[in-house]
């Protein structure tokens, strides 16, 4: 048996991290969590499902003291958390059930090839047939783009 931990951006539907191990609990999820935070920094809400490694008080003590809030979905209410299911559903579909793993180390770096074909090579149509990179890339020249532009409005202002 093998425990799945995705944590899918619900902007870029991008796969941050695939975790895959024999049991997750909460001081492996804050480990995983503070990784992704310093290489990304801290987003405004982290959305998860109810499962003890996720509602447990370490998790919600440091969420709190990094200043991130928690949504938790409802039991049995997949759909507030679409983004993940249908990642999810893919992985299962894709990998899971085709695959069977001779032993945890197998099964991680297959899902690591999984989370990069899917971040780097499968176009997604809600991105605009972009992938999760392209998109993420796509977006961050865009804000760069805006910034810079009302950095140059802000300077003409002053020296109308």
């Amino acid at each position: 048996r093998v425990k799945v931990m995705p944590i899918v951006d619900e902007y870029s539907r991008e796969c941050l991290a695939l975790e895959m191990e024999r049991s997750i609990t909460a001081e492996d999820v804050v480990e995983v969590l503070d990784r992704l935070f310093s290489e990304r920094g801290e987003p405004a809400y982290i959305r998860s499902d109810n499962g003890p490694e996720f509602i447990a008080e370490a998790i919600k003590d440091w969420l709190a003291a990094s200043g991130v809030e928690t949504l938790y979905i409802e039991p049995g209410a997949p759909w507030e958390n679409a983004y993940s299911e249908t990642f999810i559903s893919r992985l299962r579909d894709e990998l899971l059930d085709r695959e069977t793993f001779v032993n945890l180390k197998e099964a991680k770096i297959l899902a690591e090839d999984y989370r990069h074909h899917y971040n780097q090579q499968r176009p997604h149509g809600a991105l605009g047939y972009l992938t999760p990179m392209e998109f993420a890339a796509t977006e961050a020249l865009w804000h760069q783009a805006l910034g810079a532009t009302e950095k140059l409005e802000s300077v003409q202002r002053l020296s109308s």
